[in-house]
């Protein structure tokens, strides 16, 4: 995992020290330094669906019947990880490569590890695409000073509201997902419900030096990375993506915490008959995360013109090009138990405007959830979950669905 990913997940562990979150194997090789570093997690779910309908126009719905329960193991929101990093300084420049993998424990196939994957008795069965179970989520170059900053060549976690998701305290457990199909690699966590997801984007990309807690990125990512759904799809354009965020970092005594906002804009066009070309969509967000004497509160928002919810312009266009507005956010509160068991609670929320008076049917309206979760750490890296999340959707045209889902599970850490 990158050095962003790393202390996040080790803030959210419960206070554990970011070395023992950060402690991989590390194996010196000449000029480099190894570092193979990842986790393993699991989860139990057993998901209620207390209402459903097939026209929420949402990402985020589980296909079942009223009063069913679908029962199901899986990864959670953070895919296992295995990752491998070299750095090396070289020519007063710090020289370093990522490349990571992420294998899924959700494959549901006859075979259980997706061999049947794409014929007919598997797609017959519900068991999805060969790139569910098994993905590659980083692979990038990065070199650098302290006095300039660095650069970033490759693929890795967006940097539109990447820190909503690396701040979600169910990004050690589950959240929303649970009782979807068991063969998607991870679970949703508070994606769609409280921010759009960052996703691991192919980014040409610059961060400055660190200005006393103050630091900056910005970079151009592939024109094709939006989601497609809703009324419409799009297609790629000539023009590059453009995603930026600048953040603050503050420690005073025993009070440390971070703020931060991001932005992106990307040109868009339909994918069928050119019904509309080069519509200028954009997202931008603001948040904040306070610690002190073992509570943690974090504070999200976000609103965006043609961005959707859930993954960035999914659902954020008509057919004919009309950009939706939307919006969303959530909040969250956390506190480490003196025996340190850390507590949590989290609202959040995701909504999508009509373009006009005519734009409803299926198109979705509002995704809610509320989670309540707890997380020990057994040892230094192995971790024990157990979660609760309540999700509710609705659509433009009032059909809804809601489903909760109790997840228990561990997750281990190298």
């Amino acid at each position: 995992m990158n050095k962003n990913i790393k202390l996040a997940v080790a803030g959210a562990v419960l206070a554990l020290s970011a070395t023992a979150a950060n402690a991989g194997i590390i194996i010196p090789a000449g000029e480099w330094t190894i570092d193979i570093n990842g986790n393993v997690n699991a989860y139990v779910n057993n998901t209620n669906v207390d209402r459903y309908s097939a026209d929420t126009g949402s990402a985020l719905a589980v296909a079942n019947t009223n009063g069913s329960t679908i029962k199901s193991i899986q990864t959670g929101l953070l895919p296992a990880w295995l990752g491998f990093t070299g750095k090396t300084r070289q020519n007063d420049l710090d020289v370093e490569f990522t490349i990571s993998l992420q294998p899924g424990v959700s494959g549901n196939d006859i075979t259980g590890d997706g061999a049947t994957v794409g014929s007919a008795t598997a797609n017959a069965a519900g068991s999805g695409s060969p790139n569910q179970n098994f993905l590659n989520r980083q692979t990038y170059l990065s070199f650098g000073d302290k006095s300039w900053g660095s650069i970033k060549l490759g693929k890795d976690l967006g940097i539109f509201a990447s820190d909503a998701i690396l701040n979600d305290m169910t990004l050690l457990g589950v959240g929303s997902g649970g009782g979807m199909n068991s063969n998607i690699n991870s679970t949703n966590g508070g994606i769609g419900t409280g921010y759009i997801y960052a996703a691991w984007k192919a980014q040409a990309a610059y961060t400055t030096p660190n200005f006393n807690g103050f630091q900056a990125t910005v970079g151009i990512t592939n024109p094709n990375q939006l989601g497609s759904g809703g009324t419409t799809s799009t297609t790629p354009q000539g023009s590059y993506g453009l995603e930026g965020k600048a953040s603050y970092a503050f420690a005073a005594n025993d009070v440390t915490g971070k703020v931060w906002v991001s932005g992106a804009s990307y040109s868009v066009s339909s994918s069928a008959n050119n019904t509309f070309n080069n519509v200028d969509i954009w997202a931008a967000d603001i948040g904040a995360n306070v610690n002190v004497a073992g509570l943690g509160l974090t504070g999200y928002y976000y609103g965006g013109d043609g961005a959707g919810a859930t993954f960035l312009g999914s659902s954020g266009l008509t057919a004919t090009g009309v950009k939706r507005e939307s919006d969303g956010g959530y909040v969250q509160a956390t506190y480490v138990l003196p025996f340190k068991t850390k507590i949590g609670a989290a609202w959040g929320q995701s909504n999508v405007d009509k373009a006009n008076a005519a734009d409803t049917g299926t198109l979705v309206k509002t995704q809610e959830r509320w989670t309540v979760g707890a997380y020990h750490p057994l040892t230094k890296h192995l971790n024990l979950v157990a979660e609760y999340s309540d999700i509710k959707l609705e659509s433009q045209a009032n059909a809804k669905a809601e489903y909760s889902n109790a997840s228990i599970g561990a997750i281990l850490f190298f």
